[in-house]
């Protein structure tokens, strides 16, 4: 059935596959509420106030494989650190590159006829 719930839901639910600049593969998922609500946990308080490091922490937490292996979502400050230390500048910037290209669509669609 292909309801207007169900096309949220599968969007939401849709991946994107990236590669960065060190030829890695990685797959991306858009961050539900609950994930963001959990990242917000790991980092603290004060962090989750820094825009820059939440901004990195979420692309990096949208990482979910690297290479055909699955990424565990970080649930400490400790775990996402060692994340974005493995994704690196290559890969922090291949799933910015991912996350701006899917959105462009929308944004560009949402702008039209008005």
């Amino acid at each position: 059935m292909d309801s207007p719930s169900g096309r949220i839901l599968a969007a939401a639910a849709a991946q994107a596959v990236v590669h960065d600049a060190d030829g890695r593969e990685l797959v991306l998922r858009r961050m539900s509420a609950l994930d963001r609500l959990r990242l917000f946990k790991a980092v603290g308080p004060l962090l989750a106030q820094n825009t820059p490091y939440l901004g990195m922490a979420m692309l990096a937490a949208s990482v979910c494989v690297i290479d055909g292996v699955p990424v565990p979502p970080p649930a400490t400050e400790g775990q996402l650190e060692a994340l974005v230390s493995r994704l690196g500048d290559a890969g922090i910037a291949a799933a910015a590159a991912g996350f701006a290209e899917t959105a462009a669509p929308a944004l560009g669609s949402a702008g039209q006829g008005n």
